[in-house]
């Protein structure tokens, strides 16, 4: 039964890092696209939503979708999905595109942003390890307490 307490916290713990690994790896990703000074022309190919939540007392939180194509400087066709791009951005539209080049292209359709980028993401990277501090903590606090009641 003592495991459970080292198990979930473990779980926790990393969950939490792997989701930190994924914001440093997309703002990584982001900022090598802004920075490569690489741009073309992309065509949206398709919008859409998802939602999540709205069971019980959640609220519904729905993100907008765009797939966007392109081609690249050296005949390179690419394809790529963004979440949370402008509302006013329909099928059929062209927009500019920032991209790095070489074999795995990433590209972004968001305007650069690099400062209000990093800040998120050094606030998401923050909290979630406040989240693994606060399951380490719980799993040594556990380990003092099980420790003075079985002496």
């Amino acid at each position: 039964m003592d495991a459970f307490f080292y198990i979930i916290p473990g779980l926790i713990m990393a969950g939490a890092l792997f989701a930190a690994y994924s914001v440093v790896r997309r703002w990584l990703q982001m900022r090598s696209a802004w920075n490569s000074g690489l741009t073309a022309e992309a065509r949206c190919l398709r919008m859409y939503t998802t939602t999540h939540g709205g069971s019980g007392d959640t609220r519904v939180r729905t993100t907008l979708h765009h797939v966007y194509e392109f081609t690249t400087r050296d005949g390179q066709v690419v394809r790529f999905e963004e979440e949370d791009g402008p509302g006013t951005t329909v099928e059929g539209d062209i927009v500019t595109v920032h991209h790095t080049a070489g074999p795995e292209v990433v590209a972004t359709a968001h305007a650069p942003a690099p400062a209000k980028h990093a800040a998120g993401a050094f606030a998401m990277v923050a909290f979630l390890g406040v989240v693994v501090a606060f399951c380490v903590g719980f799993m040594v606090t556990f380990t003092e307490m099980n420790s003075t009641l079985h002496i």
